[in-house]
């Protein structure tokens, strides 16, 4: 090969964008629309959706602890969503999935207009933080408003495990 061929591909190689590692957090972005999206999806399986955000003083000692629940509950299908009221930290909230151990749950970002999105959810939700809804195979909701107490996520988690049998 040419030296100046090899020159070129050398340059096209570094400037070409990484692939994405299989370990990076993905986010989706959660516009109008996702929450009936996000239902349709996990009808039939419980499900526990978490509301947060890394502004969020009592969110940073919750989500280590949903990611280890996720961890040792399999059956159960875990989603977060940032829902803060900062808008547009990506890489803080990929960070802090991460270190909870979140980065393989279904995971959101809040996209557009907060108070509408939120609406979609709960016309009720007055946009607190930590949320969290505990939703059966049948579809029955329970709002868990601040921080959720692993216990109780635990005993929801066995009642619904046991009812597939």
């Amino acid at each position: 090969m040419r030296p100046q061929f090899l020159a070129i591909a050398l340059l096209l190689a570094l400037l070409m964008p990484a692939p994405a590692q299989d370990s990076e957090t993905q986010l989706k972005p959660f516009g109008r629309g996702s929450w009936q999206e996000l239902m349709k999806a996990h009808a039939g399986r419980p499900t526990i959706v978490h509301f947060w955000g890394v502004t969020c003083g009592p969110c940073k000692v919750e989500l280590p602890l949903l990611g280890a629940f996720m961890k040792d509950h399999p059956g159960i299908d875990i989603v977060t969503i940032s829902a803060d009221f900062v808008p547009n930290l990506p890489a803080a909230t990929r960070a802090m999935l991460e270190r909870s151990g979140l980065s393989l749950a279904e995971n959101w970002m809040f996209d557009g207009f907060a108070d509408r999105l939120r609406f979609e959810i709960d016309p009720t939700w007055q946009g607190d933080i930590p949320r969290t809804l505990l939703i059966t195979r049948e579809g029955k909701m329970t709002t868990i408003e601040g921080s959720a107490e692993i216990a109780d996520l635990k005993q929801w988690s066995a009642r619904q495990l046991a009812a597939r049998n």
